[in-house]
């Protein structure tokens, strides 16, 4: 809940930052989106949250296109939204690397009830 608030605020405030770019950003204005993906990339994206991650780097594609196109104010709209699919695909790898733990463990439990059973018999607790 904390988290949408602030990244709510933050959307806010970007947007609000956004109505008043008129000036052409710096050539480093994509260097954050650029490493919030490859962040997502070593979470494990790729095979844990590909729709965000594929989101991210059309937004962020999406805004060099704007920027050629001296849409200054869309563009940077869009890097901030490229962001924020970047961490959301970085929270949801990290989501199902916390169920594939959770599961092999609840795996392992499973096997040794079923060996503790079979050597101490069906009235194991």
């Amino acid at each position: 809940m904390r988290n949408s608030l602030l990244l709510t605020q933050g959307l806010l405030l970007s947007l609000l930052l956004l109505s008043c770019a008129s000036v052409k950003p710096g050539p480093d204005v994509l260097n954050s989106a650029e490493r919030a993906i490859q962040a997502a990339e070593r979470a494990g994206a790729e095979e844990l949250a590909p729709v965000e991650l594929r989101f991210a780097r059309e937004k962020l594609e999406s805004a060099r296109r704007g920027l050629e196109q001296k849409q200054y104010e869309v563009a940077l709209y869009l890097i901030e939204e490229s962001e924020i699919n970047s961490e959301l695909a970085i929270e949801q790898s990290r989501a199902a690397q916390s169920r594939r733990k959770v599961n092999e463990l609840r795996r392992a439990n499973e096997i040794l009830r079923e060996e503790l059973e079979a050597t101490y018999g069906e009235s194991f607790p």
